[in-house]
């Protein structure tokens, strides 16, 4: 007994002195598993902030040129700061009662809003812009969803409560156009794009020429629009010369899809647009004053143009809709013209910031019963100001918003007389590292007043 004491004191031993590590190591484990889970609001910005909307042009800082619309930066250290109860800058989401991000309630913040895919969700509020992130790459369905839980959850900066597996579901969360109402039988009519693709990391500007359906004289007073995801415009236009147009029903793409280039047959049909209707914000409405339409001959040829741009690694969809709504002949006192005033003297040095202006004078009287505008990612202001007469000066538009211009109606039209006109200034800022000057995609730059006048 005595000999076997010292073996089995040496063999515990032994056993604590292999079994000691072991513990230390499931300890070890047990603190690692603890460091690497981090808290949800820290997923959500370095997984989906920092990398698809604190980029440069959009959310990364004030010299971001969208930034005088948005006033939102989004990068680590302040995204969570500048999203808690903050009033949004969109008018239907500000008079519906959102916050960016109101902690408890996602179908009260508009950040969820803004990424959802879901059909429909906030048709209720109007239009509350783009969906997020526009032209970059498309949220997954489980990005979505976290985000959306961990809104519901409190919103909070610290805790770690989601399951991060959520992250993992990496299905594209993009949804289908939802197409515009029919207007009733003698009320108007309906033209529209088909669906066509939008292939990865490419931009897509197409012409659909169609003929309107109407078999008598119309007279229009309303255009209602409606565009997919990743729209930069959508304008309707018809033509100086009826007889010279493109074929109908025929897709006809600005630039080659192999190859990039400009074809040149439709740069030249361009020449021959009148604008009609659209412009920047693919789901405008507009109704001219009490009296005032568009006439439109029976069967007329319109040019639908669709611009969308894809950022992302996947194939997206391109559609879109517009309504024409109708009214009596005898209602009509004036017939409605359409404004297209273009400035293609723009040059935009790099890393500088620049206002450009011009004069459009008159022939004859010109009543101005509707204003809008059409500029790019660099543009910061587009002012509007009445040029000659007793009102010599006064500013009568103000956007600071390009991918959601303001489109100003004026019950009472504003009166030109010959020699007078309308000024276009029109401020960019140009934080790129390279010269931006007139062009038609997205990376170029536009400075157009468009609208209508009798």
């Amino acid at each position: 007994m005595k000999f076997l004491k010292p073996l089995i004191y040496l063999f515990l031993g032994l056993i604590l002195l292999f079994a000691l590590p072991s513990c230390d190591k499931q300890a070890t484990a047990k603190v690692e598993t603890t460091i690497e889970r981090k808290a949800d609001f820290e997923y959500i910005q370095k997984e989906i902030l920092t990398t698809t909307c604190a980029v440069s042009g959009c959310h990364s800082s004030s010299s971001d040129g969208s930034y005088a619309q948005h006033k939102l930066i989004l990068k680590e250290g302040q995204a969570w700061d500048n999203l808690i109860n903050k009033a949004p800058q969109n008018a239907n989401a500000k008079s519906g009662g959102l916050k960016l991000v109101e902690p408890g309630k996602s179908d009260m913040s508009l950040l969820y809003h803004k990424i959802t895919c879901e059909l429909g969700h906030h048709s209720s509020l109007g239009n509350l812009g783009a969906s997020m992130p526009m032209g970059g790459q498309v949220l997954s369905k489980g990005q979505v969803e976290f985000i959306k839980k961990w809104i519901d959850a409190g919103a909070s900066k610290t805790t770690a409560v989601l399951d991060v597996n959520l992250l993992k579901d990496l299905t594209p969360c993009q949804a289908a156009l939802q197409p515009l109402a029919i207007p009733a039988i003698g009320s108007g009519f309906q033209l529209g794009i088909a669906p066509f693709d939008i292939p990865k990391n490419s931009e897509r500007e197409v012409f659909l020429r169609l003929n309107t359906p109407n078999t008598d004289t119309a007279f229009i007073n309303r255009i209602q629009m409606r565009g997919g995801n990743n729209s930069h415009h959508f304008v309707v236009y018809s033509f100086r010369n009826s007889v010279q147009v493109p074929a109908t029903n025929t897709l006809r793409d600005l630039r080659n899809l192999n190859t990039g280039i400009i074809n040149p047959g439709t740069l030249i049909e361009m020449q021959n647009h009148i604008f009609m209707g659209g412009g920047t914000d693919v789901n405008s409405d507009i109704t001219l004053p009490e009296g005032v339409a568009i006439k439109l001959a029976p069967s007329t040829p319109l040019d639908l143009n669709a611009h969308y741009f894809n950022r992302t690694n996947l194939t997206l969809t391109g559609q879109n809709f517009i309504n024409f709504y109708t009214v009596a002949k005898n209602t009509v006192r004036y017939q409605a013209k359409t404004l297209d005033l273009n400035n293609f003297d723009i040059n935009i040095p790099a890393n500088k910031k620049t206002t450009f202006s011009k004069t459009f004078t008159f022939n004859e009287i010109t009543n101005v019963v509707m204003l809008t505008s059409h500029f790019h990612k660099l543009g910061e202001k587009f002012i509007i100001k009445i040029f000659g007469g007793s009102r010599n000066g006064e500013i009568i538009y103000t956007n600071t918003d390009w991918e959601h211009p303001l489109v100003v109606s004026f019950p009472n039209a504003i009166v030109l007389k010959p020699g007078e006109g309308l000024t276009s200034e029109v401020t960019y800022n140009n934080t790129s590292s390279i010269p931006v000057s007139f062009g038609f995609t997205s990376q170029d730059e536009m400075n157009i007043i468009f609208g209508y006048y009798y």
